[in-house]
């Protein structure tokens, strides 16, 4: 088949039209927006800075720091999976802070009252077992914006100055071994020192005492 010149100029300016038409279509950003969806084509990413198990004023808290790709702001969505039964899910949430445990209580007064896997008896003493035995000794923690991640977190333990469990049954940190052993020198040894002082006392007394007969008998 023959082309005529003029078809075959007619479809070079065509075809030189299109190309710029077809280039200003360009790829969509990766990038979040704060809705909880994805720009069309977007891929959201979330990391997590800081996830730590703390205890403030004998409450169990989860700290936790994450960013989004993308400059999403939040919310954030903390989800505790139950691997048995309804998770528990706290919403609205800015991209860093921190969340109480599941089944801990503060007081009035700001202090812990009630705590993950142990019931308060009528009798006003502890019990192992509630409906919150499955976030302890560890728990998996879902973070989501846009993205999500899932990891595992471990329940922090007591301590000597804060508690994460009724304090007639908290295993407190032991102390370091030099601390210890000085406790424990000072308190068993002191009654022996107090006995060696009076000793001393006593025999200087009595030395003194033969001084004074010698000096009584050569006068």
């Amino acid at each position: 088949m023959r082309v005529s010149a003029a078809a075959a100029l007619s479809a070079a300016v065509g075809l030189a039209f299109a190309l710029p038409a077809a280039a200003a279509v360009a790829p969509t950003p990766n990038t979040c927006d704060d809705t909880g969806g994805y720009s069309a084509g977007g891929v959201c990413g979330l990391k997590v800075e800081v996830l730590s198990p703390v205890c403030d004023n004998d409450v169990p808290y989860l700290a936790y720091k994450v960013s989004v790709e993308g400059g999403a702001t939040g919310p954030l969505t903390v989800t505790w999976d139950n691997p048995s039964g309804a998770d528990v899910v706290q919403s609205g949430l800015p991209l860093e802070g921190r969340v109480p445990w599941p089944g801990a209580v503060a007081g009035a007064d700001g202090k812990g009252a009630d705590w993950p896997g142990w019931t308060k008896k009528s009798d006003g003493t502890w019990a192992q077992g509630d409906e919150y035995d499955w976030v302890r000794p560890s728990v998996a923690v879902t973070l989501a914006v846009n993205a999500s991640v899932t990891t595992t977190v471990a329940y922090p333990p007591s301590s000597p100055v804060c508690l994460t469990s009724p304090a007639s049954s908290s295993v407190l940190a032991a102390a370091p071994a030099s601390s210890q052993v000085l406790a424990a020198t000072g308190s068993e040894t002191t009654p022996w020192l107090v006995a060696a002082g009076a000793l001393v006392l006593a025999g200087g007394g009595l030395v003194a005492a033969r001084a004074r007969s010698r000096r009584d008998v050569t006068s």
